[in-house]
């Protein structure tokens, strides 16, 4: 088995663009706070992919800059965007429901820690004086069809945030199906976790690091 080898590691874009190509057309798409609204950037338009926000509209369009910033048109983390052609707005609730429905596609969230079997922690560090912040993260992770999680793999002591089992307090049970990283593309599947591709890195260098089994995902 094999898996694909690039030279370097990611930049922010880099993993954003990365992520944006991954999405199916069509799809109905939610991007977290953080990383993933960088996701905007890079949808094409013949993707069609339609983007949700949590504060109430749908079909959002990539980040507002210059002229176009209208502070009254921002996505959930307060960041100025576009409107695309048969954009809609509607009440928070009416938001909250599609997401607890079933109707999104995908979400794309950041993360504290992702478990081998796809629990995600993203909300609280659980140290005294962290501020939690859920939002609309543990909706979106139950009512999304598939929860793609971007995130650095390593935190800044070393320590590798794909872990055996969280530790930090849970978002979702189950529920991620991707890790997009700046070091390597991660699947969660019902036999493991297989390493897709890797950026500036071996699969071997990771098993290093990571306690979590790795299996490179066959090519072709």
């Amino acid at each position: 088995m094999s898996t694909q080898e690039n030279g370097t590691r990611l930049g922010r874009e880099e993993l954003a663009a990365l992520v944006a190509a991954d999405i199916k057309a069509g799809s109905f798409v939610n991007l977290g706070i953080g990383q993933p609204t960088l996701v905007s950037n890079f949808l094409r338009p013949e993707q069609a992919v339609t983007l949700h926000t949590e504060n109430g509209m749908l079909g959002m369009g990539p980040e507002a800059h210059g002229d176009d910033i209208d502070d009254d048109l921002i996505n959930a983390g307060k960041i100025p965007v576009t409107e695309l052609p048969g954009a809609s707005y509607f009440h928070h609730a009416d938001s909250f429901a599609m997401m607890r429905g079933g109707h999104l596609d995908v979400c794309v969230l950041g993360a504290f820690q992702v478990s081998a079997t796809g629990d995600l922690a993203n909300w609280h560090t659980g140290a005294p004086d962290a501020i939690p912040a859920v939002g609309g993260a543990m909706d979106l992770a139950t009512g999304a069809k598939e929860v793609y999680v971007m995130m650095s793999l390593f935190a800044k002591d070393g320590t590798s945030k794909l872990v055996e089992a969280c530790t930090y307090p849970l978002t979702g049970v189950g529920c991620v199906t991707r890790i997009y990283t700046n070091d390597a593309v991660f699947l969660i599947t019902a036999d493991g976790v297989r390493v897709r591709e890797t950026f500036g890195t071996t699969v071997a260098e990771l098993q290093e690091r990571i306690a979590v089994p790795l299996e490179a995902a066959i090519l072709g």
